[in-house]
């Protein structure tokens, strides 16, 4: 479709609205008779509750109404419950805790719902929620990983004693130990991935109503996948059918995983509209956010990799211990520890793998998805093996890595840990990638830097990801009488751009102007099924099932067609928009024959009125975006301030519907990549207190962060959905990464220093240096990387 079809670079439509401040956000919405909701929160990571006296706050001015965790409706709510049964390393069923809506007899982190109050103003909601008294008894708390698994460490749940939820493991434990006890070297590191939060710049929120005369719930709320919402609280949360709540999410700020979730304060607002007779709106602020949205990663783990005398990978041996928070309450915080763990394998033959993944509770907010879900810390994990690798051995990391990659002839191939890939070609991603960084060129930026006084180091990663499959996805596509189009998806756009790559892919299949087609999605009630957007799936899924959906338009266009030009069916080719009689110039376009099936005069026999078809798509297989990113940092040895001075990456996200929207895809998440390695970090105290609690603390990168992305592309079509994509949304943060801490592991080691953890914090990075002899202390060239 010209500049308009796949492949085209257009611009997404939705950003001159969004940047004129038209956007719809929930926030956005005013309900006539909106009351405002407050929450109360705990003040303590550990507590019993000892006493709640609402009395005051109930009888306060403009106070409509006050829930507490002990309240006949608050118990009639249901409780989410994780549904992949899991077992302990023990073999017994998972330790399963589910949360509350509102805390009763004890609280088990510093944010949790105690009250919830519903007034006139937010302020006056505010003020009551002050004067609700509450009397805690204040205990312990295991406010991190380490303290949790440690020997007698304290329990955060009397009947979990080992504070050990659930062990998942997979791949051949006993082949990996003989490999390992053969194997000419092992490499063993200890890896600490840092804790991190969304801090979308909508905070979440949402906006309930509740119709009386129908018994029926609408809630407009700040969520990825609005039918998965409905189906939770609906079903599990209130009992009631999915048709008696309306999940509307119009234009959301963000949600990258975070806001995947149905969060307690969305179940109550629905509840207090119903009390209440009222409307009722709540907006996170950004400290309640910081501290009850979801966090992310907060990893330990142990791996092993083993060597032959050439450098041939052997085996891989991983142990996890992921903290998921103080409730196992659903699978969410079970999902990313364990749904993306076949990416430890990477781009490489390793013969035999072992993971064994456990998930550790602890007073703290609970962790879930964000960008990548699991991707990255697994793609961390084995990329920083291989660059350990290469430094003990003296070969160069790219070496290593060439030596030891999947080539393209074996695909597919089947990895020794979950995956087959089915296609892809990680040696091009390599060496493409390697040229356009001007590999061969660093021992001389080195050295320039060096005379600048600076430590220089550059870091690879090569990774491979999956994007989520198995799950169903709808698409409707429906005429109006004039020839125009709505198409209607069940996925969630949040920033991704799906009004315009979802309109080039109609556009381009049914020669449809783009103007003409209008685009739907983020209302359970105008779109039948769907499950929402996350892990990559979007276009693979909602764009299968718009394919299914014009498939069907066209083979009815193609029976009106022939009737109205008076030729057989199988004599009408479909091409550009057109049906045309084959071997003739005699056409009629798409547009004509959508208004004739609204004229049943003009319709063939048996033939139902209207043009409007669906397209429901099983999910398909997984697809294995993957890609080669290098990154060059710089360090002052004085202050250890850190630079990205130098970043390149050639990713293959299967066939790319819209370049310029890849890109931004691609920058989004190297951006939080690099944040991750070099900032961005959750703190709590041994209090269980959280320490990055306001902007003034967590640390976000700005532009000044970051230098010039050089992006390139390596396109290999997958066979396993029609459109041949594979998904571009998380590649950028599992590439940047291990790459950006693989740099400055690189620099930090020509010196003699320690290796650092991230997020790669000056003061980390300046007593790392400080650690080294002062005669390796110096900026000296070192000989196995740089001849």
């Amino acid at each position: 479709m010209g500049e308009f079809g796949i492949g085209q670079p257009a611009p997404r439509e939705e950003d001159p609205y969004l940047l004129r401040g038209a956007g719809r956000y929930v926030d956005d919405v005013q309900a006539v008779g909106q009351a405002r909701a407050c929450v109360l929160r705990s003040p303590h990571a550990h507590a019993g509750i000892v006493r709640i006296d609402a009395a005051e706050a109930r009888a306060m001015p403009g106070v409509l109404l006050v829930l507490t965790g002990n309240d006949a409706e608050v118990l009639r709510l249901g409780a989410l419950r994780p549904h992949n049964p899991r077992k302990r390393r023990d073999g017994a069923p998972a330790f399963t805790s589910s949360q509350p809506f509102l805390a009763r007899e004890r609280v088990r982190y510093v944010g949790e719902p105690v009250a919830f109050v519903v007034a006139e103003t937010l302020e006056r909601a505010k003020d009551a929620a002050e004067a609700i008294a509450v009397e805690y008894d204040v205990l312990p708390a295991v406010s991190n990983t380490a303290d949790a698994i440690a020997p007698n460490a304290r329990a955060v749940w009397e009947a979990c004693p080992d504070n050990q939820a659930f062990t998942h493991t997979a791949g051949d434990k006993a082949a990996v130990a003989k490999a390992l006890g053969s194997a000419a070297h092992v490499i063993r590191h200890r890896m600490a991935i840092n804790r991190l939060t969304a801090n979308s710049m909508e905070p979440r929120g949402c906006l309930a109503e509740y119709a009386a005369r129908e018994a029926r719930h609408t809630l407009r709320c700040t969520v990825q996948g609005p039918h998965m919402i409905r189906r939770m609280i609906a079903t599990e949360v209130f009992g009631v059918a999915e048709t008696q709540f309306r999940i509307v999410a119009e234009n959301v700020g963000g949600g990258f995983g975070m806001k995947g979730g149905l969060y307690p304060e969305y179940v109550l607002a629905a509840l207090a509209a119903r009390l209440a007779g009222r409307p009722v709106k709540w907006i996170a602020e950004r400290s309640e956010g910081l501290q009850s949205d979801e966090h992310c990663r907060d990893n330990i783990t142990e791996a092993e990799l083993g060597l032959d005398r050439d450098g041939r990978f052997l085996a891989l041996s991983v142990r996890t211990f992921c903290n998921i928070g103080a409730y196992y309450t659903s699978d969410r915080n079970a999902g990313p520890p364990t749904n993306n763990i076949g990416v430890l394998a990477g781009t490489y033959v390793i013969p035999a793998i072992h993971v064994e993944t456990t998930a550790v509770m602890t007073n703290t907010m609970m962790t879930g998805p964000y960008r990548g879900a699991g991707r990255p810390e697994a793609a961390y994990v084995i990329e920083t093996m291989v660059d350990l690798a290469a430094r003990r051995l003296g070969i160069d990391p790219a070496e290593l890595r060439r030596r030891n990659m999947i080539p393209a002839a074996a695909m597919p191939y089947k990895t020794a840990l979950v995956y087959t890939y089915d296609c892809g070609d990680f040696g091009k991603n390599l060496e493409d990638c390697l040229k356009l960084a001007d590999y061969a060129g660093f021992a001389a930026r080195r050295r320039e830097s060096q005379e600048r006084g600076k430590l220089r180091g550059i870091g690879i990663s090569s990774t491979v990801e999956a994007s989520n499959a198995g799950l169903i996805e709808h698409a409707e596509i429906r005429f109006d009488p004039t020839g125009a189009v709505t198409v209607s998806v069940g996925t969630h756009d949040h920033g991704q751009g799906h009004a315009t790559t979802f309109r080039q892919i109609i556009s381009d299949r049914l020669g449809i102007p783009p103007e003409r087609i209008r685009f739907n999605y983020g209302d359970t009630d105008q779109i039948a099924i769907g499950t929402g957007t996350f892990g990559s799936r979007s276009t693979v899924s909602a764009g299968t099932a718009m394919l299914i959906a014009a498939e069907k338009i066209v083979a009815k266009g193609r029976r009106i067609a022939a009737h109205l030009m008076e030729a057989g069916e199988h004599d009408i080719e479909f091409e550009r928009g057109r049906f045309v009689v084959a071997g003739t110039d005699k056409a009629i376009d798409l547009m004509q024959v959508a208004r004739a099936a609204f004229a049943p005069a003009r319709l063939p026999p048996h033939i139902e009125p209207g043009l409007f078809e669906t397209g429901t798509f099983s999910g398909g297989a997984r697809t294995f975006p993957n890609g080669c990113h290098i990154s060059e940092v710089e360090i002052d040895a004085e202050t250890g301030a850190v630079t990205l001075v130098r970043y390149t990456a050639v990713d293959d996200v299967g066939r790319v519907i819209n370049p310029l929207l890849v890109e931004g895809q691609l920058h989004g998440g190297i951006a939080q990549g690099v944040g991750q390695a070099l900032m961005e970090n959750i703190a709590y105290d041994a209090s269980g207190q959280l320490m990055s609690g306001s902007f003034m603390d967590y640390a976000m990168p700005r532009a000044g962060d970051f230098c010039a992305f050089t992006l390139g592309e390596n396109e290999v079509p997958t066979k396993t959905n029609p459109l041949g994509v594979k998904g571009a949304g998380e590649s950028g943060t599992v590439g940047a990464l291990s790459s950006v801490m693989n740099a400055v592991n690189d620099a930090l080691g020509r010196v003699g220093a320690p290796y650092v953890q991230m997020p790669a914090t000056h003061e980390k990075v300046w007593r790392a240096i400080r650690a080294a002899s002062p005669t390796s202390r110096q900026v000296a060239p070192s000989p196995e990387t740089d001849s």
